[in-house]
């Protein structure tokens, strides 16, 4: 545990101290974003542009996360044990792209709908069986939708072959 803490502490003070964009804490055990780590992060967070918070263990991403990292164009959280977001994401103005795969999403998350700027989804993966194609539908950036492995009932399946104005990545069995 203490290797895994020195290691995120790491990985911060680089991006602090290399004025850095990006804040990479892939596979570094975690349960929760630390609350430290906004402190420590206050003075560039409005910098940082993309956040990777691949292959840990969180299980929910706080509201603050949110609010704190409000410039973000992406954000990659494939690989944790999610369920849901936070009604704050829709603070994520800048946000282009959120791969949220291999997570425990058995419900498409609806707040990504109100992400006017998204351009990719990525929810391969995970437990969904409907997708909001009409709420979908209305995003005016959305280029790409990734729902391959996930067990679609067969009404969304069928909605998803027909044509829509972005591009859709099925099930392999289709």
């Amino acid at each position: 545990m203490a290797e895994a803490v020195v290691n995120v502490a790491r990985r911060i003070n680089a991006t602090v101290e290399e004025g850095r964009d990006h804040l990479d804490l892939s596979n570094c055990k975690l349960i929760s974003f630390p609350d430290g780590v906004f402190k420590v992060l206050s003075s560039v967070s409005e910098n940082i542009r993309v956040i990777t918070l691949a292959d840990n263990e969180l299980k929910a991403i706080s509201r603050k996360f949110f609010s704190t990292f409000t410039q973000l164009r992406e954000l990659d959280l494939h690989g944790n044990v999610l369920t849901k977001l936070p009604d704050s994401l829709e603070e994520m103005t800048q946000l282009r792209s959120i791969n949220l795969a291999k997570n425990s999403f058995s419900v498409f998350p609806d707040k990504l709908t109100e992400v006017t700027t998204l351009e990719r989804i990525n929810l391969e993966g995970n437990n969904i069986t409907e997708i909001p194609l009409e709420k979908l539908s209305a995003m005016p950036a959305l280029k790409w939708l990734n729902v391959m492995s996930n067990p679609l009932d067969a009404n969304t399946q069928s909605a998803l072959k027909s044509p829509h104005k972005f591009d859709i990545l099925l099930t392999k069995e289709s």
